[in-house]
C-alpha cells in the first residue's frame, strides 16, 4: 500500500488557508486587495461581530464575467501573472490566487459581480459553502464585485476558537483599512461596523509631487486627526546597478522615499505609528525599521520610535515580494542601500526642517520695539538677572550662512549617488539655504506651507522659572527653554565640529595596552584604524590577532581603557562601516557635555540667556538635546484659551 497520496482538492484549499486566512483582517485584507487591482475607485468593508459572522466587501472594479467567476474560485488562478518570469516586476497587490478558493473553503461564501465592459445587464452570484459550490445564478447587481463572507472558521472550531474578542479582530481590520486608505487616497473608502458608519472618507486627487503629499496629508488627518507635527519628505536615489544576465550591468534603479515623518521632539513609545509601503504595499521590514533609527538618531530619545508614513517606491525587479506566506514581508535586492537611502533621506529632512535663515540687514530698534506682546510686564524672579523682558530678534548668520553642521546627525558616505536632476528634499518651509557638499538639493516649496519652525520665528524673553525652564514668548503663544538641555546640544555639536575639522588629539596612558580580539573581530578592526586614529584612539597591530592601545581622547575620562575600547567597537559594528567616524565618540562626548552643561538651578543673566538662544539657532538639530530629550516646548495661544475655559 502506497503511503503518499495526493490530498484531496477541500484540504489543500483549508491548508492554504492555514497560511493565507489567519483571522478576519485577513480576508478583508486580501479582498480589498483584490478591488484595489480591478481598479476600484470606492470601496466599502462592513462586518459584524469583530469579523467572525459577517465580512462583506464591495467595490466599483472591473468586475467580472460568469466564466471568470468560477474560474477565480479555482486555486492558484489569477489575472495578475502568467509565466515564472513575471514574479520578478509584479506591480499588483495581489498575484498568487489562493485567496478566494482559501476564504471559501473555511467560510459561508457569496460572490456577485458583474463587469464593467463590455456593459451587461445581470451580474453572476456564487454561493460556495465550506469549500462546496452550491449554485450559480443570474442576479441584479451595479458594476463591480461583492464578496460576502459569513460564519469565518465554521467548519474549522479549533481555528475558530483561537480568535481573539470581537473588539481585538474590529481593531486588526481598521488598522488595515487604515494603512488601505493611506496607500491608496484617490480610492474612495467606507468603514461600517454592526450596521454603524465608522468613517466615510471622499476619494482625494493624488498626482505627483504636492498633490499626492497634500492628499496624504488629509487622509492622515481624517484617520488621526490634525494633532501630530508631522513634516514633508521627498527624495529621489540612484541605486547601484547589479549584474545579471537579461540586465545591462549600467542599468542603475531609481528609488523614490516620499511622504510624512514626525518633527524633532514627536515620538511613541512603540512603532505603532510608523506606517511603511513599498510601492504602495504595506510592509514589514527590519532593515527599514533601523534606517528610521539611524536617520533620527539623536533626534529621538532612547526608547522611543519615530513616527512617519513613508512610501519607497522602486522598480518591482529590485524587491521580491514573494517571501512571505502574507505578503507582509519583502526583501530587496539592494538591501544596504536602500537602508541607507532612507536614512539619509530622513536626516536631510529633520536637518532642512531648521535651516539657518538667508542673511538680511539687522532690524532697527523701532522694528524689535514692534514685537507682539500680550498682556502686562510679566512676573520675574528676584534672583535672576534676566528682569526686564527683551526681544530676541531673529538669528542673523554671517554671509555666507555657516552650513549646518554634518556631524550633528552623521552623513554615511553613502553606496549610491543621488539622482541628479529630480532628487529632493522638502520640509515644506519656505527658507532653504545652501546645503554641505553631498546633501541633496531641495526643490521649490510645495504650495503647502506648514507653521515656520520655532525658531525661525521672532522670541521675546519673559523670565526664568525655577532657574531652568526659559520662559519666552512668540506670536504664537509661550515658549518654554530647558538651558540644561539646549546648552547640552551646543556644546555637543560644538565639540563634534572641531573634532570634524581638525581631529581629536590623544592623551598618552601611562601603561599601554594590549587587546587580544576573535579573527572576524580582529579584520574589522585593522580596516577601522584610520577612523579610530581621526577619533584620537591610539590603537596599532601588535601582532596577527593582538593590538596595543596607547592613548585615548583628552575628553575621555575611562577607568578601564580596554573595556572603553571595546564599547566604542560595538557601537561602530551596530552602526555599520560606512557611518562617519565621528558616530565613534558621540556617546562620550555626549555624558563629556552633559557634564559640562549649564544645570538646573544655575542662574544665568539675561545675555547669558541671549546667547544661549543665538547658540541654539546656529544648531544643525536644535529641537533635541544628545539624548533626544526636547529643548523647546510650545503652547499655543489656543491651547492656553483651552485651559482659561476661554474658548471650548
Amino acid at each position: 500500500m502506497n503511503r503518499i497520496r495526493l490530498l484531496p482538492e477541500q484540504v489543500a484549499n483549508q491548508i492554504a488557508a492555514g497560511e493565507v486566512v489567519e483571522r478576519p483582517a485577513s480576508v478583508v485584507k486580501e479582498l480589498v486587495e483584490n478591488a484595489l487591482d480591478a481598479q476600484a475607485t470606492a470601496i466599502t468593508a462592513e462586518i459584524q461581530a469583530g469579523g467572525r459572522s459577517l465580512i462583506r466587501i464591495t467595490d466599483n472594479g472591473l468586475g467580472m464575467s460568469r466564466d471568470d467567476a468560477l474560474l477565480c474560485l479555482e486555486r492558484h488562478a489569477t489575472s495578475k501573472i502568467q509565466t515564472a518570469h513575471d514574479l520578478s516586476s509584479i506591480t499588483t497587490m495581489g498575484f498568487r490566487g489562493e485567496a478566494l478558493p482559501s476564504i471559501a473553503s473555511v467560510s459561508r461564501f457569496t460572490l456577485t459581480t458583474r463587469e464593467q465592459e463590455p456593459a451587461t445587464s445581470e451580474a453572476t452570484q456564487v454561493v460556495i459553502h465550506g469549500g462546496k459550490l452550491l449554485e450559480v445564478q443570474a442576479a441584479g447587481a451595479p458594476p463591480g464585485t461583492c464578496a460576502e463572507v459569513r460564519h469565518l472558521f465554521f467548519n474549522l472550531p479549533a481555528r475558530r476558537k483561537f480568535l481573539r474578542s470581537e473588539e481585538t479582530e474590529r481593531v486588526h481590520i481598521q488598522h488595515y483599512l487604515t494603512l488601505a486608505a493611506l496607500a491608496f487616497p484617490q480610492v474612495a473608502f467606507t468603514f461600517v461596523q454592526d450596521q454603524t458608519t465608522v468613517w466615510r472618507m471622499p476619494a482625494l486627487k493624488a498626482g505627483d509631487g504636492s498633490s499626492r503629499l497634500t492628499a496624504l496629508e488629509e487622509r492622515m488627518k481624517l484617520l488621526h486627526g490634525g494633532g501630530q507635527d508631522l513634516i514633508r519628505l521627498d527624495a529621489k536615489f540612484s541605486l547601484p546597478a547589479f549584474h545579471e544576465a537579461d540586465r545591462p550591468a549600467s542599468t542603475a534603479a531609481t528609488l523614490h522615499v516620499w511622504g510624512l515623518m514626525g518633527a524633532p521632539g514627536v515620538s511613541r513609545a512603540t512603532r505603532d505609528n510608523q506606517y511603511l509601503f513599498v510601492n504602495r504595499r504595506p510592509v514589514e521590514n527590519r532593515g527599514l525599521n533601523f534606517a528610521l533609527i539611524e536617520g533620527y538618531h539623536t533626534a529621538l530619545m532612547k526608547g522611543r520610535f519615530p513616527v512617519c508614513c513613508l512610501f519607497l517606491e522602486i522598480d518591482p525587479g529590485e524587491v521580491d515580494v514573494n517571501v512571505h506566506p502574507a505578503k507582509r514581508e519583502v526583501k530587496f535586492h539592494s538591501e544596504k542601500s536602500v537602508r541607507q537611502a532612507v536614512a539619509q533621506a530622513v536626516r536631510q529632512t529633520l536637518l532642512q526642517f531648521h535651516a539657518p535663515l538667508p542673511c538680511r540687514p539687522p532690524e532697527s530698534p523701532a522694528t524689535q520695539s514692534a514685537s507682539p506682546r500680550v498682556g502686562s510686564k510679566p512676573f520675574l524672579p528676584t534672583q535672576s538677572p534676566a528682569a526686564e523682558p527683551r526681544d530676541l530678534p531673529l538669528a542673523q548668520p554671517a554671509c555666507p550662512p555657516q552650513p549646518p553642521l554634518a556631524s550633528g546627525l552623521p552623513i554615511p558616505p553613502p553606496a549610491f549617488a543621488p539622482a541628479s536632476q529630480n532628487q529632493s528634499v522638502s520640509s515644506g518651509i519656505q527658507a532653504k539655504p545652501p546645503l554641505p557638499p553631498g546633501a541633496i538639493p531641495p526643490v521649490s516649496p510645495a504650495p503647502f506651507a506648514p507653521p515656520p519652525p520655532l525658531l525661525s520665528v521672532p522670541l521675546r524673553l519673559v523670565g526664568v522659572l525655577g532657574n531652568l525652564y526659559v520662559l519666552l514668548e512668540s506670536d504664537r503663544g509661550l515658549v518654554l527653554l530647558d538651558q540644561h538641555a539646549a546648552h547640552e546640544r551646543v556644546l555637543y555639536e560644538q565639540m563634534l565640529r572641531r573634532l570634524e575639522q581638525g581631529g581629536a588629539s590623544s592623551q598618552r596612558l601611562l601603561l599601554p595596552e594590549t587587546i587580544e580580539l576573535p579573527p572576524r573581530d580582529a579584520q574589522f578592526v585593522r580596516e577601522q584604524l584610520p577612523a579610530l586614529t581621526r577619533l584620537g584612539v591610539g590603537l596599532s597591530e601588535f601582532g596577527e590577532r593582538t593590538f596595543l592601545l596607547d592613548a585615548l581622547p583628552p575628553f575621555v575620562h575611562a577607568a578601564h581603557p580596554r573595556q572603553f575600547v571595546f564599547d566604542l567597537l560595538d557601537e561602530l559594528k551596530a552602526a555599520g562601516q560606512d557611518v562617519n567616524a565621528l558616530r565613534l565618540g558621540e556617546q562620550t562626548i555626549a555624558k563629556t557635555v552633559c557634564r559640562h552643561a549649564v544645570k538646573a538651578h544655575d542662574p544665568l543673566a539675561g545675555p547669558e540667556l541671549e546667547q544661549l538662544l543665538q547658540d541654539l539657532r546656529q544648531c544643525a538639530m536644535p529641537y533635541t538635546c544628545p539624548h533626544g530629550r526636547p529643548t523647546l516646548i510650545e503652547m499655543s495661544f489656543r491651547e492656553l484659551e483651552k485651559k482659561f475655559g476661554r474658548i471650548q
